[in-house]
Formats: structure tokens, C-alpha cells, sequence
């Protein structure tokens, strides 16, 4: 399929070195990894060999990787499992631009009779650093708080957040699946007793995921089972998406030090500034200065990001109106809503997400179909600022 395909923060594409890796794992693998004879033996290997290369991408010991089925159970973990560790303790800090797997499992917890503090943000989509130290109480379980916002890119000072978590005795939970695999990400210079990270966000196959789990971090399993994961997470592995997971970390922990996702933020800020030039109604939401490399949410004021996306896929163009978890609603994103965006401009909110395989052309030919797009639907012919 010949597709311009700037929707990778939903998913990626997976490398052909991981699908041959699973397909390998799948004929000579195939075992199961808690059986003692050979064949099992030979699957046990394969996944603590993942473990090792993942735990490397990240700056863990192995045994503190626990594999799960993606970010989303990650997540859902970090939080119940905190929970039911600390059973008297009924409170939860997070912020409001959270994931959805974080944002709807506050709600139930709510429901549930647990309180839920929720950090508010600046128009930018920076963290109210004041706001989150003065939530924290007595009561609290656990902070949970992304390192990079899906829909923005937009940076949280994760490492400032551990200071005031820590001083408080609380643990700590940091949502970074769309970080691992694209920057520089270590357990232990960040402060995070719990961390999620997901192999289909660095061009590992879907269904593979991961949480660390700090050294006297308290965690309690959510599923009953075998012994699996630690006891922690209980039931057969996955065997070949782990190996998929493992060989993709390898193979980002080179991008991040060969410098390919500085290309790939070039590309991003060309994109935005070629659209801004082009395109009158266009405004790029969130900082532009701390952020991921390859995110960029463009706003097209008086539109709606639905027919926008229609429109764009017609031509060929994948993008995003935000979290693939809650596409085809027609209300705002709750990311924008609390940075305060304007309906008008929230409405029309555009998520381009690069990868490193996308290339100058594509951007090229994004940037001819963006504006044509948006024209059309604008009922105007696309005309330009000054440069």
C-alpha cells in the first residue's frame, strides 16, 4: 500500500528484521517457556534474551522487566497493582491529559470510591509543577503521569516530578510509550519506581509490552495463574512478540545514538513550518520547545478534524485526530480541552506523527496535499503568509 503514513504514534511499522524474528521464533521456538525439556528451554532463552535488550533500551536491570501484552495493560498494572498493595490508601494523582488507559481508569476508580486528583496543564500542555505537590497527601497511592503527551508530544520534567513525589513517600508511575524507543530513556536518572512501554510505538509488533518494576516497588498481580513474569504478571508469554519486542529495541537504541530521530524532528519542524506558511488557518498546539522529535498536532481553526482526515486518507495521507484509542468521537479530545484550546480550534486538531522511515518525498507530497485538502473544505483556493 502506498500510503504517506504520518500516524505513527498510533502505531509503527514493524522492521522486516522483527518479522523475521517472529517468524523464526514461531517455527524453531515454539515451545512453551515454563517447560523444562529442550524445546521450552530454547523459548526461555529467546525471552530473557528480549528481556535483556529491552531492559538496555531503557536503563533497567533485566529482572525488573516485567513483559505484558502493551501499554495499555502496563498501565492498568502499574495503577491496581500499586492499589492493591497499599489497600488504605484510596487516593490517585494523575494528570488531565493523560492516555486514555490512564484518563478512563481514573473514572471507574472514581466509581469505585477512590479520589482522583487531576494536574492541570497550561495552554502549552506543561505540567503545573505547584498544582501536582500540593495534591499529594497522606492517602496518597500512587502518581501517575506521562512522559510524553500522545497527542502533542509535549514533555513532562519527569525527573522533577520524581523529586516531589519521592519527598512525599509515593510511588511514582511514568506512562512512557510514546518515549521509549524514540529519546534517551533511563529508569533510574528519571526517579520512576514503575514504568509502561510498548513494542508497536519503535516498529515492534503489536500485542508486546512492558513494565518496569523498581527494585522494593511494591506491586500486586491482577490476574491469577502460573508464575510467570515474577508472579506478577501470570500466563504464557508471548514468545514471538517478545523476541519481535527485543529486536526492536536494539535496533532503537541505535537510531537514538546515530542521531536518525534529529532527521526526523527536522522533518517534523518543516512540515509545521511549510504548513503554517501555506495554510492561514493553521496554529501548532503545544510547546514547541519540549517535546518529542517526531509529533506535531496542527490546528485547522473552523473545520473538523473528521472530514479533514477523510479527506487527507482520499489523497493518500494517514494522519490522526488525536488518541487512536478515541477515534470517531466528535467532541474534542480531553488533551486539548485542558489546555484550554478553543472549541473552534480544537475541533480541527490534527495529529501528523513521524517515524524514522519517513522520508523527505513524503513530507513533500504531504505538504502539496495538506493545503489543497484543507482549501477544499475551507471553500477557498490555499494561499500563503510571508515567509
Amino acid at each position: 500500500m502506498n500510503a504517506i503514513y504520518l500516524d505513527n504514534n498510533a502505531t509503527t511499522r514493524a522492521t522486516d528484521e522483527v518479522i523475521e524474528a517472529m517468524a523464526r521464533c514461531e517455527r524453531e521456538q515454539f515451545g512453551n517457556p515454563s517447560s523444562l525439556h529442550r524445546v521450552g528451554q530454547a523459548a526461555r532463552h529467546a525471552v530473557e534474551t528480549a528481556r535483556q535488550d529491552v531492559a538496555k533500551l531503557m536503563g533497567a536491570r533485566p529482572h525488573d522487566v516485567v513483559f505484558t501484552s502493551g501499554g495499555t495493560e502496563s498501565d492498568n498494572l502499574a495503577i491496581l497493582g500499586t492499589l492493591a498493595a497499599y489497600p488504605t490508601r484510596r487516593h490517585v494523582v494523575t494528570s488531565a491529559v493523560e492516555h486514555v488507559a490512564v484518563h478512563s481508569l481514573g473514572e471507574r476508580l472514581e466509581k469505585d470510591g477512590y479520589r482522583v486528583t487531576r494536574v492541570g496543564v497550561d495552554a502549552a500542555g506543561a505540567l503545573n509543577l505547584d498544582e501536582l505537590e500540593s495534591a499529594i497527601g497522606d492517602d496518597t497511592a500512587i502518581v501517575s503521569m506521562m512522559h510524553a503527551n500522545n497527542e502533542t508530544g509535549v514533555l513532562f520534567p519527569i525527573r522533577r516530578v520524581a523529586e516531589i513525589v519521592s519527598a512525599r513517600g509515593t510511588v511514582l508511575h511514568v506512562d512512557a510509550v510514546q518515549t521509549v524507543g524514540r529519546i534517551a530513556v533511563d529508569v533510574a536518572d528519571l526517579g520512576a519506581n514503575l514504568l509502561s512501554a510498548s513494542a508497536h510505538k519503535m516498529h515492534g509488533p503489536k500485542g508486546a509490552g512492558a513494565l518496569y518494576v523498581g527494585r522494593r516497588t511494591r506491586l500486586r498481580s491482577q490476574l491469577m495463574g502460573g508464575h510467570q513474569e515474577r508472579d506478577i504478571r501470570p500466563g504464557t508469554q508471548n514468545v514471538a512478540a517478545i523476541v519481535g519486542f527485543g529486536v526492536a529495541a536494539r535496533r532503537a537504541r541505535e537510531w537514538i545514538g546515530d542521531g536518525s530521530w534529529g532527521r526526523v524532528a527536522g522533518l517534523r519542524d518543516r512540515l509545521e513550518r511549510e504548513i503554517h506558511r501555506r495554510v492561514p488557518c493553521a496554529s501548532v498546539i503545544g510547546d514547541p520547545a519540549h517535546r518529542v522529535p517526531n509529533t506535531s498536532n496542527i490546528a485547522f481553526e473552523s473545520l473538523e478534524a473528521e472530514a479533514i482526515l477523510i479527506a487527507l486518507s482520499e489523497e493518500g495521507l494517514c494522519a490522526s485526530s488525536g488518541s487512536a484509542c478515541s477515534s470517531g468521537s466528535l467532541e474534542p479530545s480531553h488533551v486539548l480541552k485542558a489546555m484550554g484550546i478553543e472549541q473552534r480550534v480544537a475541533h480541527g486538531a490534527i495529529r501528523f506523527s513521524l517515524s524514522v522511515d519517513t522520508t523527505d518525498e513524503e513530507i513533500d507530497a504531504a505538504l502539496e496535499i495538506v493545503p489543497r485538502v484543507i482549501g477544499r473544505l475551507s471553500g477557498s483556493a490555499p494561499n500563503r503568509r510571508d515567509a
